[in-house]
């Protein structure tokens, strides 16, 4: 019996209408479509693909926010040992992702270790949730010869400060309120703006961030450009 293949589907940052058509394709041919499940009852990739996969069977694969390396990786191993069975039989797997797979996404672990057991396994990009913040806020990531840095705002960010570029911070959720104030120590608070949930229902728009006093979700992506004059 011919393996299947594993398809990493990007379904961008929340709005259904930002799907490619690839990955409606996809969706459609699947046999089966794999949804990450972060254990919160949320499943936010499911809810942008669900005008797809009514008649879909699900694979739920626990992803659990936590920092522990090893219990992650078993998990990983865990979700991988599933798709690979699944493989075996000649079913085509489609696993959902937020954003692109390619950018701080939980899928990639589970693709890497597919791969390394010999199976055919596929990358389809999405619109990345900063690219959507930009068109948001209207305004660019970069132009003419600026340089743009993409940052996790869960990360130490005192050696982000200082770099020469426009830069994204990604998922600040519950350290938004230190980012905000890292950045008016560093001089950049004017020059910030964010959209939480860009795309989704509860979406929220701040073009001065500044104006922030209270905390956001974890879909919060801030944008802070540089001064125009360098």
């Amino acid at each position: 019996m011919k393996k299947g293949k594993l398809y990493g589907l990007g379904v961008g940052p929340g709005d259904p209408e930002l799907l490619t058509l690839k990955a409606v394709r996809l969706l459609r041919e699947a046999d089966i479509v794999a949804v990450p499940d972060k254990g919160s009852g949320e499943k936010t990739a499911l809810q942008i693909v669900k005008a797809f996969v009514e008649d879909k069977e699900l694979l739920s694969c626990p992803t659990p926010m936590i920092r522990d390396r090893v219990l992650l990786d078993q998990g990983y191993e865990e979700i991988a040992n599933t798709i690979c069975a699944l493989l075996d039989v000649g079913k085509t797997v489609s696993f959902i992702t937020l954003g692109d797979p390619t950018i701080y996404s939980t899928y990639i672990y589970v693709h890497k270790k597919v791969v390394s057991r010999g199976y055919e396994a596929e990358l389809v990009p999405g619109v990345p949730s900063f690219c959507a913040v930009a068109a948001r806020l209207g305004t660019s990531l970069c132009e003419n010869r600026q340089r743009l840095l993409i940052v996790p705002a869960s990360c130490d960010l005192a050696d982000s400060m200082d770099i020469c570029a426009n830069k994204v911070f990604m998922k600040a959720g519950s350290g938004i309120l230190s980012l905000q104030e890292q950045l008016r120590t560093a001089g950049q608070l004017d020059r910030a703006s964010m959209v939480e949930n860009c795309g989704m229902e509860n979406e929220r728009i701040w073009p001065q961030f500044g104006a922030l006093t209270e905390g956001s979700g974890y879909f919060s992506v801030v944008v802070v450009k540089e001064r125009e004059d360098l």
